[in-house]
């Protein structure tokens, strides 16, 4: 069995950490940000010093490949992302792309001969904060996302993504998408719920993800003095808007057990405190595993905005910006994952997640599973989220064991 080195992982783990820290000790470091750009080069470096052919594409995908013994072996892909939320946690995302390096560490450490190449792999914009969609690298990777319409895409200020790519020296040269077909992916990453915890195990076997939507809405009122605009004249979109943001919460309990609905964003014009609010900007974030039910919400949100601007005499703009399917990652590389832990003595349960990750994508194109590790209260995109570090290893262990397995180690 081979062995990871605790100390090196956490060390790893804080030296990365330190790149965006905030003084709530969480993680500042949006999608190709200068802090993105710093981190990259750590990565890069680590890669490097492994000895590593690296490869960075024109989404800013950076890949590392360790050659394996049988040069027509199909490769497994490993990795997760580096950027994180505003204000987010240290957790989420790092400790997948940490786990596989220290899984690389680990095999260059004993001399571990693989017959399948490994390539170790941090996706460009996973979280879909500072620019949208999320998933962004995985999605033009695997053909699920256009290239060209994902570079144009701009944050709050205007910034393309190309132009972001550009600054901090990644938009690579590599064409997008894979150079031949991939074995198998493993990404770990933290639960980002309770149930782990809840147990008392350290260890899921990720068996499928949520399938999701994500739709923006512009209420378009009209601005007018607090003080002497009588409320029978008034269209505040403000007021339309809020009746919208309740019935959202509302809808959890109309459709099936697992659903989960979310307005994240709302930013409000001319926002002064006597002025009557003109525009409304939102978003609204829908999940189940069940597809037909991602639909049935969708339809109910967009009858809701409908409704609540005819009540109070204000129209709208509704977009659906993103939409995934639910996925069914493979029984294969489950089941290897699972034997795994059985092997190395890590409690653990079978479990699907509902948040969204890369391997969503990663699914379309090669058998995928993933490993979770428990989140400390359920705690997650703020810099409240925590793992026990114990967890964490113990995670690393499994991974590193059912890496082994996919790689055919000799």
């Amino acid at each position: 069995m081979v062995t990871i080195d605790p100390e090196r992982f956490r060390e790893t783990f804080e030296r990365y950490s330190e790149i965006g820290r905030t003084d709530a000790d969480g993680l500042h470091r949006l999608a190709l940000s200068e802090e993105d750009r710093e981190v990259r080069d750590l990565f890069v470096s680590d890669l490097e010093d492994l000895g590593l052919e690296v490869r960075i594409d024109r989404i800013g995908n950076v890949f590392g490949r360790a050659e394996g013994t049988d040069p027509d072996a199909e490769p497994v892909l490993i990795g997760s992302h580096l950027d994180s939320q505003p204000y987010g946690g240290r957790f989420d995302g790092q400790l997948g792309v940490l786990s596989a390096l220290e899984t690389l560490r680990a095999f260059d450490d004993e001399d571990v001969e693989h017959r399948r190449p490994i390539e170790i792999v941090n996706w460009t914009n996973e979280e879909g904060s500072r620019f949208k969609p999320a998933l962004m690298g995985s999605g033009a990777f695997t053909g699920e996302l256009d290239l060209a319409e994902v570079l144009e895409h701009a944050d709050a200020d205007g910034v393309t993504v190309a132009e972001a790519l550009d600054r901090i020296g990644y938009r690579g040269d590599q064409p997008v998408g894979p150079r031949e077909e991939y074995h198998s992916s493993l990404e770990l990453h933290v639960e980002q719920g309770p149930k782990l915890e809840d147990e008392g195990l350290s260890v899921g076997v990720v068996e499928g993800v949520f399938g999701m939507a994500w739709l923006e809405v512009v209420v378009h009122g009209d601005a007018d003095h607090a003080g002497p605009s009588p409320m029978y004249s008034r269209k505040d979109a403000l007021v339309a808007a809020s009746d919208v943001v309740g019935a959202v919460r509302r809808l959890s309990n109309r459709f099936a057990d697992d659903v989960v609905t979310t307005v994240g964003e709302l930013e409000v014009e001319p926002g002064s405190i006597n002025v009557i609010p003109s525009e409304v900007r939102f978003t609204v974030d829908v999940r189940s595993y069940d597809d037909g039910v991602v639909g049935d919400l969708v339809e109910a949100v967009e009858r809701e905005v409908e409704t609540a601007c005819e009540r109070e005499g204000v129209e709208y703009d509704l977009e659906e910006i993103w939409r995934i399917p639910h996925t069914e990652f493979s029984p294969r590389v489950a089941e290897t994952a699972l034997s795994a832990a059985d092997d190395v003595g890590a409690s653990h349960r079978a479990m699907v997640s509902g948040a969204g990750h890369d391997a969503s994508y990663v699914n379309e194109i090669t058998d995928t599973a993933m490993l979770f590790v428990p989140s400390v209260d359920g705690k997650t995109h703020n810099e409240a989220e925590f793992t026990e570090w114990a967890d964490a290893e113990e995670g690393a262990r499994v991974y590193v064991e059912t890496v082994k397995r996919l790689a055919d180690v000799e």
